[in-house]
């Protein structure tokens, strides 16, 4: 009997370009398996799972929480700045 696949996708994003990779997971598969199946830590080798979080739609959650079909793994990358300060900056001009 063959294992039910789930379509989900993953997303990445930086200053100059936006990837959102779509793979098929066998159920049960966990966050950290559909980001080895993207093949994005091969296209974006600046991206340290041990440093950056990640999140589904939006909501951060651990490396090894089961996705469900037709989610979103994001991989957040730190701010360059502080949005507070930024708008600080912005209103001080």
């Amino acid at each position: 009997m063959a294992d039910e696949l789930i379509a989900v996708e993953v997303a990445y994003a930086t200053p100059e370009r936006q990837l959102l990779i779509p793979v098929s997971l066998e159920a049960n598969s966990t966050v950290e398996q559909a980001i080895d199946a993207s093949g994005i830590l091969q296209e974006c080798p600046e991206i340290n799972l041990s440093q950056q979080m990640v999140g589904i739609f939006g909501l951060v959650c651990n490396l090894d929480k089961i996705v469900s079909s037709e989610d979103r793994v994001e991989i957040y990358r730190p701010l360059r700045q502080n949005p507070m300060e930024a708008r600080r900056g912005r209103l001080q001009k």
